[in-house]
């Protein structure tokens, strides 16, 4: 049986991609991507050409036999834009659809703005919590929000340029002496890191919206009471 390979590719800087992911992509038959056009430069990078299929949000489903049928073929690289898939990125349906057809699924780690955040926030605590993309409605982002004040544990987040002064205004409401740390363009040209209260985050902000953004919120200190 063939093997998916599901591959992490880097988030910003392209010099992140590991040599053993340069190799991988170089020797599969065929590659999964979330977009095709962004894959392209990043293969042309290195001097890979390789089929590509298209499998991306929210079409997921209707990318996957296509896909399927290269994985009979041979082996198969499954990679989105930037990260890890499958992690609020497309590749979820293939992975599980590939163990079902008795296939292996091997994992090729590489950059995470998760633990990128994660690392240089600073917050301890037993663990940490991903949320993924927060929640668009102003309800649902406030119970989740309300959810966190007793965990110790840190929270993890991603946010839209469009939603993230709307999304730190609401958290400086629900918990207002939370520290947290805001990363904008991790690994980019113009990368930037706020950490602070949230209404400081929002304030340092400013008008300041474009970019991929990651969310880091401070566990509850006990010891604080915060």
């Amino acid at each position: 049986m063939s093997k998916l390979y599901v591959v992490g590719t880097p988030i910003g800087n392209l010099e992140d991609l590991s040599a053993r992911a340069i190799r991988v992509l170089g020797e599969v038959s065929a590659i999964a991507a979330e977009d095709t056009r962004v894959t392209s430069r990043l293969l042309a990078r290195h001097g890979i050409r390789k089929p590509l299929y298209s499998y991306r949000a929210p079409v997921e489903r209707r990318g996957l036999p296509r896909v399927m049928s290269a994985l009979e073929e041979g082996d198969v690289a499954l990679v989105s834009d930037a990260g890890t898939p499958t992690l609020s990125d497309p590749g979820q349906a293939l992975v599980t659809a590939a163990w079902a057809a008795g296939h292996t699924v091997v994992p090729v780690p590489g950059p995470s703005s998760v633990t990128a955040a994660l690392s240089i926030a600073g917050y301890g605590g037993p663990g940490f919590t991903f949320l993924g993309y927060l929640p668009r409605k102003p309800g649902e982002m406030r119970r989740l929000m309300d959810s966190l004040r007793e965990d110790p544990r840190p929270a993890v987040a991603f946010e839209s340029p469009f939603r993230v002064h709307k999304s730190l205004a609401l958290i400086a409401e629900v918990l207002p002496a939370r520290s947290l740390t805001l990363t904008r363009e991790l690994t980019k040209l113009h990368e930037e890191v706020l950490r602070g209260t949230p209404s400081q985050i929002l304030a340092a902000l400013g008008d300041r919206s474009r970019g991929e953004f990651t969310l880091v919120i401070s566990g509850r200190d006990r010891s604080a009471g915060a």
